[in-house]
């Protein structure tokens, strides 16, 4: 975590290093700052060469800062870039790799710039609901053009160095395979006596008719931001570079910055960043376990959610074999994954050839012995667990040893699961969601007798095929559905009190929900719920449930997919068209039961909804099952739909204060089945104590 220095003739060579990416720590400011100052100070250095170790430039911001004094330390990375800029002898940044945020303003700040290609050039604040904070806004609309630097900007997606060879943020791209460290020291001791020094911050912004393309882009990115405001801030800092000095433009950057820094819309998103990042590491799992090898994969069940977590195996490059019971149906899930291949070629976001490399990697067969010589085999079959038994006895029988033996389980145990195999070590749940090729989530499932071993490939799995892996404990729904089970509670008690679906889904939906719980039902197949319904009835005849979304099973309305759910839908629209029929049977519904409806307010609607989640996470969290509560934040932004500018249901509980979340379920407990809103002991406790779920 510094900076090293070395003199190269007459070029001091200073290289950022603080692994992985040379992020811009307090310890690494220091050294640069040091190193800079020595070179200064030297009569026989000429020239600066600042570079990153390994394989980057920088990162920009030391992550593990974030949040914590060292980030506003002196030297600051504003005093990093000032020293740079300011110094009496030209310094030259050599870039590969990446160069990213603080990493591309620190390379802004001095005199000349050279690159190798490939090198990933991008300011990804806004991601993260920010501004660049260290004159990114102001200096590389200044090398790169108005229109080249608003769109870098806004929206935070890197360029390659050779496409941006041509601009003035480079002084020269060198050819791929040479020496970075060689040919910038040599371009240094060419420029060395050059002066006057240039300087970024003197060059004007060019555009022929700035002001128009100014506004047409505030009136482009505020109908695309949504609840965000750092893309709109982005805009008006780049803005600033035409209307204002460029001290004066710093200084707006600034204050953009800070001020931002304090919304919730950036706090969620900085909670999201660093949940992601956290979600794969598990206390008594190292990152150095050894993982197990996987070269080739299985999966048992043809249908939608085997499919798709075919693909996903095919798009990494995992040759994959799926396992059917019946020609027919094989051949129905092939077709279906042909098809989904077409579409996205259709779209543009897939070459032909690529698309059928993919396929090349995906074969079907109908006997367990072509599939024995995988090295993981996820089951996705019916989730009954008398079929499961069968499946995985015969996993058992068949798989070589050391195959990882995986369930895409939903809700059942998976420690019974596991304990049909004679080597419960080998056995996790992978718990994709649907469309499995799509969806981010995947829960990951330890049962009390998963090797570690086991677990840790199936992390590093869930990168290699881009899932956002989240590991859970063993229990009925895992964390998602065990919590979304009291989501639907809410929503189906709510029918029965006044509301009608529409009104349920519309309040939600404009909390920031993608869907409501109406339409997610419809689409993920309202006979799905119906089916754990009835086992609960076995298991836990004591859980109260409303009896509307059974009578609508009871008509056969299971959705999308029957054309009739909570909504009408019409051939090849899936748009929810409001039911006369549903309505009417909800209504009678109340009315037999005794209960009078009532106007229930919106924001009742959505407390009860979200609250529920809350309520149930607490318990997760305090039973273990979930490992911290920026998991199940994880699990709900990346699978459940949930607001990203909320920042998961456990962000936004501790955004509103559990105290007052508290006293709104003690309130919902004292209505109609108050029995279902006994405080979770855990928020309780924070709430008292005035803390919140997370840190």
């Amino acid at each position: 975590m510094s900076a090293d220095y070395v003199v190269h003739g007459s070029v001091a060579v200073i290289t950022l290093n603080n692994p992985p990416v040379n992020g811009l720590g307090l310890a690494t400011r220091t050294a640069a700052v040091e190193a800079l100052q020595r070179a200064e100070a030297d009569e026989a250095v000429k020239a600066v060469v600042i570079t990153g170790g390994g394989k980057v430039f920088s990162g920009g911001a030391d992550i593990r800062e974030f949040n914590s004094p060292k980030a506003l330390t002196e030297p600051t990375l504003h005093t990093l870039i000032a020293t740079a800029e300011n110094l009496g002898k030209p310094v030259v940044a050599a870039i590969h790799g990446v160069c990213m945020g603080g990493g591309l303003e620190l390379s802004l700040g001095c005199h000349y710039r050279v690159a190798l290609p490939g090198a990933q050039i991008g300011l990804p604040e806004v991601k993260i609901g920010l501004v660049p904070g260290a004159g990114g806004t102001q200096r590389l609309p200044r090398v790169v053009g108005l229109e080249q630097g608003m769109n870098m900007i806004v929206t935070g997606t890197p360029v390659l160095s050779e496409k941006l060879a041509a601009t003035k943020l480079f002084d020269r791209v060198f050819d791929a395979g040479a020496d970075l460290v060689a040919s910038s020291v040599e371009f240094a001791a060419g420029i060395a006596d050059l002066r006057p020094l240039p300087k970024v911050r003197e060059l004007k912004v060019e555009h022929p008719n700035a002001e128009a393309f100014l506004a047409t882009a505030r009136e482009t990115v505020k109908a695309s931001a949504g609840a965000f405001p750092a893309p709109l801030a982005c805009v008006e800092c780049v803005g600033a570079t035409v209307g204002m000095p460029i001290a004066e433009g710093l200084k707006f950057e600034r204050d953009r910055f800070l001020a931002l820094a304090q919304t919730t819309e950036s706090k969620a998103l900085r909670h999201a960043f660093f949940a992601e990042r956290a979600a794969s590491k598990v206390p008594d799992v190292p990152a150095d376990t050894p993982t197990r090898t996987i070269q080739a994969a299985a999966v048992v069940g043809a249908g939608t959610m085997g499919g798709g977590i075919a693909m996903n195996f095919a798009n990494a490059g995992i040759p994959v074999t799926i396992l059917e019971t019946k020609q027919e149906a094989l051949d129905k899930g092939l077709a279906t994954i042909r098809k989904n291949y077409e579409n996205t070629v259709k779209k543009g976001k897939l070459t032909q050839d690529k698309a059928e490399e993919r396929l090349a990697l995906i074969r079907g067969t109908l006997s367990y012995g072509d599939i024995a010589q995988a090295d993981i085999v996820i089951e996705a079959v019916f989730e009954d667990m008398g079929v499961k038994e069968t499946v995985f006895r015969q996993l058992d029988a068949t798989m070589k040893p050391g195959a990882i033996l995986a369930s895409n389980t939903s809700t059942l145990d998976l420690d019974r699961i596991a304990g049909f195999t004679s080597r419960p070590q080998d056995v996790i749940g992978l718990h994709f969601f649907s469309p499995a090729n799509v969806m981010k989530l995947l829960e990951i499932v330890r049962g009390a007798q998963t090797g570690k071993d086991v677990l840790a490939t199936a992390l590093a799995l869930s990168k290699k095929i881009r899932k956002t892996g989240v590991v859970s404990g063993v229990c009925d729904g895992f964390i998602g559905n065990r919590m979304l089970e009291q989501y639907l509670r809410q929503a189906f008690f709510l029918l029965e009190e006044g509301a009608l679906p529409q009104q349920v889904d519309k309040a939600i939906e404009q909390f920031g929900f993608s869907m409501g719980p109406f339409r997610m039902s419809d689409l993920a197949g309202n006979d799905v719920g119906w089916y754990v319904r009835k086992r609960r009835a076995v298991e836990s005849p004591g859980l109260v449930y409303s009896k509307v979304p059974d009578l609508l099973c009871e008509q056969g309305r299971f959705g999308q997919k029957t054309g009739a759910g909570w909504y009408d839908y019409k051939a090849g629209d899936r748009t929810a068209y409001p039911s006369q029929a549903v309505n009417d049977m909800i209504v009678a519904q109340s009315a037999a039961e005794g209960i009078g409806r009532r106007a229930i307010p919106d924001d009742e609607i959505v407390q009860r909804l979200v609250y529920a989640l809350v309520n149930e996470g607490a318990r997760i969290l305090e039973e273990g099952i979930a490992l911290r509560a920026s998991d199940i934040d994880m699990v709900y932004l990346s699978g459940y739909g949930f607001p990203l500018h909320r920042g998961g249901p456990m962000l936004y509980a501790d955004t509103v204060g559990l105290a007052k979340v508290l006293d709104a379920i003690r309130g919902f407990a004292q209505g109609r089945h108050g029995e279902a809103w006994a405080p979770a002991p855990l928020l309780a406790r924070l709430a008292g104590e005035g803390k919140g779920f997370n840190g």
